[in-house]
């Protein structure tokens, strides 16, 4: 056993001794190191859905109103003899926006059935008269009682005829109604369709949208509506720079109808066949006025958060 230890070279000694150094400084200083605390998990809030973004453009609130031309008889529209509106005026509810040449045959019209039913009531005056003179004479029996019948006929007549003309007064009135185009709502011009000298198409006379009152109209995708709900945030930015800084409004209203997207974004790989789901998005009043004169401007919404939201 002796010749067996001495066989060991030294140098193995020494080795095995720094070996077991090293073991015994590690334990320690295992033992000496605070133990590492895992960070409690942040709990989701239920029911409170991830930011969406999309895109989507300014709009009045309640919609943009088309107003159109009468029909005339023939079935066309009337040519517009006055325009007195230009783009971007702004116009109070009931004030007059055009006439129509349609205007003066019907004035004309209109003033020759006052003058008959102007003659049809002398007669009838007259003719009254009489019947109370003829009733005196038949009870008398100065005249016959067929001669009171004829002048009763004729009363009758005549109540007709006078009858048929004030309707036909009350028809031209109307008509007279539509040779002004009036406006329903107070709010601003927002497009011309025709000019003076000319008749409206299909496209009616002129766009009229209430602009004090803005909203956004935002085209959200199919597979994100699940995490729109009304009442949400909703923060906007101009795609193109229309204005500076962000807009803030909220979800008012979310479209049960999934359609084809409208909106193409200016990145030349989006689907332009998306399918997606409109919700309108009421902005704040300050906001609502900063954008009033920006209908139709493009915007990116970011749906659920405060944060400008980013382009997609």
């Amino acid at each position: 056993m002796k010749k067996a230890l001495r066989a060991v070279p030294s140098w193995a000694w020494w080795l095995g001794g720094g070996v077991l150094l090293l073991l015994l400084v590690v334990g320690i200083s295992r033992q000496q190191r605070p133990a590492l605390v895992t960070p409690p998990a942040v709990p989701v809030q239920p029911g409170r859905p991830e930011a969406v973004a999309a895109l989507g453009r300014l709009e009045p609130d309640g919609d943009v109103r088309v107003l159109a031309a009468p029909i005339s008889g023939v079935g066309g529209s009337p040519r517009i003899s006055q325009l007195l509106v230009e783009e971007g005026d702004e116009v109070r509810q009931g004030q007059l926006l055009a006439s129509f040449d349609s205007g003066p045959s019907l004035r004309a019209q209109q003033g020759l059935l006052a003058a008959r039913i102007g003659n049809l009531d002398q007669r009838l005056a007259v003719q009254t008269r009489d019947i109370h003179r003829y009733r005196s004479l038949s009870r008398s029996g100065a005249i016959p009682s067929g001669e009171l019948d004829t002048r009763e006929t004729a009363l009758l007549a005549l109540q007709g005829e006078r009858r048929e003309a004030w309707l036909e007064l009350q028809k031209v009135h109307r008509e007279l109604e539509l040779t002004e185009l009036r406006a329903p709502i107070g709010g601003t011009v927002l497009k011309l369709h025709a000019r003076v000298g000319e008749r409206p198409g299909d496209s009616g006379v002129l766009e009229l949208g209430a602009s004090s009152r803005m909203q956004a109209l935002v085209e959200v995708y199919e597979s994100d509506v699940g995490r729109v709900r009304p009442g949400q945030p909703v923060a906007l930015i101009s795609e193109n720079g229309g204005f500076q800084g962000e807009l803030q409004g909220r979800v008012i209203r979310i479209s049960p109808q999934v359609r084809q997207r409208s909106l193409l974004s200016t990145d030349p790989t989006g689907d332009a066949d998306a399918r997606i789901v409109e919700v309108r998005v009421a902005l704040a009043p300050a906001d609502s006025q900063r954008v009033r004169a920006l209908t139709g401007l493009k915007v990116i919404a970011r749906l659920g958060a405060g944060s400008s939201p980013p382009g997609r």
